[in-house]
């Protein structure tokens, strides 16, 4: 996997999460809501998930409700503090992922007045731009923890209070930040959050949702048995017990993993220095994985392509919406245009790369960008 940049879409699973869930599969193969001794015996196992993934965010069992992922929890979110909140009013920021932006649609279509929030040239969102436009009529306002392509760290504290001194509810994506920050600095802050397995080197299909336990919520099914009626469907056990492995051994040891990571990019900026003049680095936060450049005069698709050619796997942005063949609307919202915001790739590192690796791919851009901006540069 050394050649493989890309952990920001997905990462590999780690073995003991995947020996967990062989084992998981083949002792705890009930239905967890089944009445019977091995049911019983599933559902323990998934109640100590539920209290484990819990008390990594900082947060309380019963408010924690498992999902197929970070998509399908951010849509849950929505589902649930909308429906404890009259307002009509939903607030979301211009970099959110296009789970959440899709889920906002849905609620337009429904009469809900949306409003876009701006991101500033760092990528943060603009605070006071959001104190005037919310109302007592604001039920909702979704601004993600990490940005899934530039990595910026969104001031969750500072949006939380305002969004208290409006009465609104504040929905926060920690899909790129579970797993590599403290989120439990932001669970405290928010009504609702979202977490992902794959994302933190479990298998994929499954997530979380974190709901406050302040607030009283309708299920989204009636009568549902699962997950309080929060989601349909028999829950996948062994899933969930792979994740919760993942994630405590993501969680451990963050400060060394940060700083790990931070020698690594700068590593990577460092080895493209003779180059620095042909791209411009779209820097994101401390501690977070991810890499953004901006390679003048070169296509970022075209860019990736060649790339995979050669071994090295790169993105150009977030794996749920680079099929759109559109630019990133991040990048858009931070002032770059069209034309610059198609040159843009996204690196992301892993817990198992070497200073080596980071190296190799960095020579090896280095090579293609002088190359191809030679003749452009004289």
């Amino acid at each position: 996997m050394k050649r493989y940049f890309d952990y920001a879409a997905s990462c590999p699973i780690d073995e003991e999460a995947l020996q967990t869930y062989m084992r998981a599969s083949r002792e705890y193969f009930a239905n967890s809501t089944s009445l019977h001794d091995e049911g019983t015996k599933a559902n323990h196992l998934l109640e100590h998930c539920r209290e484990t993934l819990a008390d990594l965010i900082g947060g309380e069992a019963k408010g924690f409700y498992f999902t197929s992922g970070g998509s399908e929890g951010n849509f849950l979110a929505f589902q649930a503090l909308l429906s404890a909140h009259s307002g009509k009013q939903i607030i979301l920021s211009e970099g959110e992922h296009s789970s959440v932006k899709n889920t906002v649609m849905k609620y337009e279509a429904e009469g809900y007045r949306v409003t876009k929030l701006p991101l500033k040239e760092s990528g943060i969102v603009d605070l006071e731009i959001l104190k005037s436009i919310m109302t007592t009529d604001t039920a909702l306002v979704s601004v993600h923890h990490v940005n899934s392509e530039i990595g910026t760290i969104q001031p969750i504290k500072e949006i939380s209070r305002i969004c208290q001194e409006s009465g609104a509810f504040l929905h926060s994506d920690c899909v790129q930040s579970f797993g590599k920050l403290d989120v439990q600095q932001v669970t405290r802050y928010v009504d609702s959050l979202t977490i992902s397995s794959h994302k933190v080197y479990g298998p994929k299909g499954v997530g979380g949702l974190y709901l406050s336990t302040a607030n009283t919520y309708q299920p989204f099914l009636p009568n549902g048995v699962h997950e309080s009626g929060m989601r349909a469907g028999t829950l996948n056990v062994p899933g969930i017990a792979a994740f919760t492995v993942a994630a405590e051994k993501s969680v451990k040891n963050l400060s060394k993993k940060q700083q790990r990571i931070e020698e690594w990019k700068r590593l990577f900026m460092e080895e493209l220095s003779s180059v620095s003049d042909r791209f411009d680095f779209v820097r994101s936060s401390v501690g977070v994985p991810i890499v953004g450049l901006l390679i003048h005069h070169i296509e970022g698709q075209w860019l990736m392509l060649e790339g995979n050619r050669n071994g090295f796997h790169f993105s150009t942005g977030s794996a749920c919406q680079v099929g759109a063949q559109e630019p990133s609307a991040t990048l858009l919202a931070i002032g770059k245009t069209e034309e610059e915001a198609r040159t843009f790739i996204r690196v992301s590192f892993g817990r198992n790369h070497t200073t080596e690796d980071v190296k190799e791919l960095a020579g090896w851009l280095r090579g293609v960008i002088e190359e191809r901006t030679a003749t452009v540069v004289q």
